[in-house]
């Protein structure tokens, strides 16, 4: 027994180095792509657009969010290399929390750009008398305070002590029960993945319901843009959160988080997955991008501001009753690059204002 428990150290210690490798290179590829691409979009819409439309406010917002998560990726990747927390417990708390609120920031912003959609396609009318920037600044004043709400458990549960080899200080979750690490980790998956993704889920269903019912056709790119937007949603988050329900599952036994070789894989699984979902926090630019298309070689630097310019519309009536069947001679207007504005405009046949 004595030499199965020194060969599952000696394995989980291999696993640890690799495991921090990997980490190292999945914030340096963050760092590298987010930082200037966030950056970018947030210089984009307020120097660069005429007027702020309520989707530009939502991307600016999300923008900041995830600029917020990235600049803690510096003292993590310090923490990493150096194989040593050396920020004290209050850098410890506030480079936790902000990942926390930036988290719950996004993943609320686009939930509400789903819904904002759902709404805009099930009652043109309503949608066109709230969806106005005065009300779209009280819905994301109340995002971020329930983000600053919700991140408030990781200020109770952190703490920096000596690791494993306790010779080096580490910043982890410390939790006084069992019962209490089985409520954070559900907790955290529930409201940071799970009521959220229903949501986004049910609203793009609504969606594609309604506008197959009125047989609207949507341009391809607008339909890979916006199955990318949830797939990606899920591909960053959903490896993460199943770990911390598997974890949470292992509290509720009274389980430790490293007892046994499952708990020990499970651990390394999820700091990789943590700087996995930093990733998250540099994909939206990418996205922006691939949504600009033909703006990106014609409009250069500014082809972020033209992609929203077009979404201006909460300043049109809807007209004929909200038809979203009624077709104009217009400028064709680009599909949008976020999960609000994505079913907009057909390519090829619907004026800009029929579906907000």
């Amino acid at each position: 027994m004595a030499t199965n428990a020194t060969s599952s150290a000696a394995s989980f210690s291999v696993g640890v180095r690799f495991v921090s490798l990997l980490a190292i290179v999945l914030l340096s590829v963050a760092l590298a792509v987010g930082l200037p691409g966030n950056s970018f979009v947030v210089w984009s819409i307020l120097r660069r657009m005429r007027k702020l439309s309520v989707t530009a406010l939502l991307v600016l917002n999300l923008a900041l969010a995830d600029l917020a998560v990235l600049l803690t990726a510096p003292f993590f990747l310090h923490s990493l290399t150096h194989g040593s927390w050396r920020f004290k417990l209050a850098g410890c708390l506030l480079c936790h929390y902000v990942c926390g609120v930036s988290m719950y920031a996004s993943v609320l912003l686009i939930t509400a750009m789903s819904l904002d959609r759902s709404l805009a396609v099930a009652r043109p009318f309503v949608s066109q008398k709230v969806r106005t920037k005065a009300v779209v600044r009280w819905v994301l004043a109340g995002i971020w305070l329930v983000s600053f709400l919700l991140a408030t458990p990781v200020l109770r549960y952190r703490t920096v002590s000596f690791g494993l080899n306790n010779k080096s200080l580490a910043c982890f979750p410390k939790y006084p029960s069992h019962g209490h690490r089985a409520f954070h980790l559900l907790f955290e998956a529930f409201t940071g993945f799970l009521l959220p993704f229903v949501a986004v889920v049910a609203s793009y269903s609504d969606i594609g319901r309604r506008l197959q019912a009125r047989r609207f056709r949507r341009s391809r790119r607008t339909g890979r843009l916006v199955v990318l937007i949830i797939v990606a949603f899920a591909a960053f988050w959903l490896p993460y959160h199943m770990v911390n329900l598997a974890e949470a599952g292992r509290a509720l036994a009274g389980l430790g988080p490293r007892s046994g070789p499952v708990g020990m894989r499970l651990t390394l699984a999820r700091n990789v997955l943590i700087a996995l979902a930093f990733l998250s926090s540099s994909v939206n630019p990418v996205l922006y991008a691939c949504a600009g298309g033909g703006l990106l070689r014609s409009a250069g630097v500014g082809f972020v501001a033209k992609l929203l310019e077009g979404t201006g519309s909460e300043i049109y009536s809807t007209r004929r009753g909200g038809s979203l069947a009624q077709t104009v001679k217009s400028t064709p207007v680009p599909p949008e690059p976020d999960t609000t504005e994505s079913l907009t405009a057909s390519s090829n046949s619907l004026k800009k204002n029929q579906l907000i």
